[in-house]
């Protein structure tokens, strides 16, 4: 595996050695005559820096470096052939000591390049560039004994550094962005998911807790059972079948607190930490503006906001209103809509779900959060477990709060209030 990474980067390396010494042959000359280039291979190689950071830039400079002088000696040869190969060597021999000074530099501030502001970046990368210029021009003296530039030229060299490196710069923040942009996309999608399994599995802890504090009472009255028929002559012969009726009661408490044990550490592993009402809020509607879609039913979702703080219980909140805003779905024929609403009331937080469904009879609003009850049937005219409002409750109850419902109005609908304290929900700053 080590040597397949090596191999990668090597690779690597090489494109942008490459990429760099084709970049380079599309240049200007300020100057008269060849003496000194200004060519895109800078900005390409600092470009191929910024991107690749993984790469280590000393090697990729020398590597860089010798690859531009062996292509334009290349070059040279298959041109005009004016200049021999040692010829073309000792002019493009400059722009070896470019390349290599120029990723020495940038080696530098190598460790700090995502702390800087792009403008500052810009600003690091032009004088880096006019370095590096001065040490072409150094080695070009020596090495070919050429006459020094005047002072407007100087100052036009400086400009077209700043030009370009500020234009590349600019390049890579503008992908950057791009790619942060992608990420962020991907991390909203992830979050998205775990708040949904989270805030389902939420409901399943919940009422296994149920079940296991039922289970115990059930297992508490059996064995009491079982001492009272022991007590009884008449009743002893039975009294060991219900003992054993007890342990097996007993053992499917404790297989049921093993299994609720890990779904607890599922539960308690945070996702995102806190959330505001806000996103809670609009996860809320576009999950079951999905679920609305699935069903076939065209729904439009309206949200209202006059309270918006950041709390770390937001997967009870979840379920709560996840829990609220499906029922709406479903209970709509075809086409309606949902109204979500938060607000102050007091010391409470009031949540609202409102749809413009066929409402809820009179008779059947003082059983609607009991256990088992339901008003909707499928199309068989068998019956839904119904346990999704008693479930609502329950958890309304756990954060000493009120639910209410009432008609929308005469022509139909429902509006579920939920009120908790905001004490409870509110996260300290």
């Amino acid at each position: 595996m080590g040597q397949s990474i090596l191999k990668n980067r090597a690779v690597q390396i090489l494109m942008a050695a490459f990429g760099t010494a084709i970049a380079g042959e599309f240049k200007i000359n300020p100057f008269d005559g060849d003496v000194f280039r200004i060519a895109l291979g800078s900005s390409a190689f600092l470009l191929f820096l910024l991107l690749m950071r993984h790469l280590p830039y000393i090697t990729t400079g020398i590597v860089t470096g010798i690859v531009v002088l062996l292509f334009r000696t290349g070059m040279d040869a298959i041109g005009s052939g004016g200049a021999s190969a040692i010829e073309s060597l000792t002019i493009h021999f400059s722009a070896m000591v470019y390349y290599m000074v120029f990723a020495l530099l940038m080696n530098l501030i190598k460790s700090r390049i995502d702390t800087f502001h792009p403008l500052v970046l810009g600003g690091a990368a032009a004088v880096i560039d006019l370095l590096s210029n001065e040490m072409e021009l150094l080695t070009r003296l020596i090495v070919l004994d050429s006459a020094s530039f005047r002072l407007n030229e100087w100052t036009f060299l400086m400009a077209i550094a700043v030009i370009r490196t500020y234009f590349t710069t600019g390049v890579y923040s503008s992908i950057s962005v791009s790619q942060l942009r992608i990420k962020q996309r991907e991390q909203n999608r992830r979050m998205e998911q775990m708040l949904s399994f989270s805030s389902g599995l939420y409901g399943e802890v919940f009422y296994l807790e149920k079940s296991i504090g039922t289970l115990e009472r059930v297992t508490l009255s059996s064995y009491d059972l079982y001492r009272s028929f022991k007590a009884e002559e008449a009743l002893q012969p039975y009294s060991r079948q219900v003992l054993d009726i007890t342990q097996e009661i007993h053992e499917v408490k404790k297989d049921s607190q093993r299994i609720l044990a890990g779904l607890v550490k599922l539960v308690d592993r945070e996702v995102t930490g806190d959330l505001p009402l806000s996103v809670i809020m609009k996860f809320t509607m576009k999950s079951n503006a999905k679920y609305a879609e699935m069903l076939g039913k065209q729904i439009e979702f309206t949200l209202n906001m006059t309270s918006d703080y950041t709390t770390a219980s937001y997967t009870p909140l979840l379920t709560l209103l996840g829990n609220l805003t499906a029922n709406a779905v479903e209970v709509i024929k075809g086409k309606g809509s949902i109204t979500l609403d938060v607000h102050e009331e007091g010391d409470y937080t009031v949540f609202t779900v409102a749809d413009s469904g066929g409402g809820i009879k009179d008779r059947d609003r003082e059983l609607l959060f009991e256990p088992g009850f339901t008003t909707k049937f499928d199309q068989e005219g068998v019956a839904a477990t119904g346990i999704g409002l008693s479930h609502v409750q329950d958890i309304v109850d756990l954060f000493a709060g009120q639910i209410t419902v009432e008609p929308v109005s005469e022509l139909g609908g429902a509006r579920f209030q939920i009120k908790l304290p905001a004490s409870g929900l509110r996260k300290e700053e």
